[in-house]
């Protein structure tokens, strides 16, 4: 029995590490923290959405970078000043362009990025089934002086082999 208790604690203690050191992998300072829990609240939400421009593939709340810094503190900033949630995005867009955003906004320019490689392919498909009908096509036949030719040759070929 004491055999098997000492792996399971081992496991236990470290999933409670894993735990605890999820809640603290936030990077977000106590002194950036608001009083107001609601808006505070609001700071941390938009702040998931929102991408370190240094790091590329962490949120502003998850980064320990000085710009993710400056970018939850301009947040926090726009919410004291009474900013909605979209002109708070709207804002840091305008100054840092839309790469900021974690999830794009779905907009004609972001259609047209997603859509190329479709229209590529479908555009290469056609190309591919037209060339394969031309190909196909009546004037491709062999005439019968050619048939006959084309014969002899292989009634050759057969007796030499």
């Amino acid at each position: 029995m004491t055999g098997l208790l000492r792996p399971l604690l081992a496991a236990l203690l470290v999933a409670l590490a894993v735990a605890m050191s999820a809640g603290a992998a936030r990077a977000v300072l106590p002194d950036e923290v608001l009083d107001d829990p609601a808006l505070e609240a609001r700071a941390r939400e938009l702040s998931t959405h929102l991408r370190c421009l240094v790091c590329q593939n962490q949120s502003i709340d998850d980064s320990n970078a000085e710009l993710a810094r400056d970018l939850r503190v301009l947040v926090r900033e726009r919410l004291v000043a009474g900013d909605s949630d979209d002109e708070v995005i709207d804002f840091v867009v305008a100054r840092y362009g839309e790469f900021v955003l974690l999830k794009p906004r779905m907009n004609l320019r972001n259609l047209a990025l997603w859509a190329t490689p479709v229209v590529v392919i479908g555009a290469g498909a056609v190309f591919l089934v037209t060339r394969r009908r031309r190909r196909a096509g009546p004037g491709d036949r062999l005439s019968a002086d050619e048939e006959a030719r084309l014969g002899k040759i292989l009634e050759e070929t057969d007796r030499a082999g």
